[in-house]
């Protein structure tokens, strides 16, 4: 999946396709949020703050590692 570079503290770069979300930490792990729209990751994209973003999709969607 192609991630882009993103400016925030705890994440690097994030993608979406397929209704899955994945995510880079700057730790160098990548998870992946199943179940995510294409409205719902423009509104994460579009955050003021991808960290709060992410920890309230973390709440309503599966993730795994990848």
């Amino acid at each position: 999946m192609q991630r882009q570079y993103v400016s925030s503290s705890r994440i690097t770069s994030v993608g979406w396709s397929n209704n899955i979300l994945e995510v880079e930490f700057k730790n160098g792990r990548v998870y992946q949020y199943h179940g995510v729209t294409q409205s719902e990751y423009q509104n994460f994209i579009n955050s003021p703050s991808l960290g709060s973003a992410l920890s309230r999709l973390d709440k309503i969607h599966p993730y795994n590692p990848v």
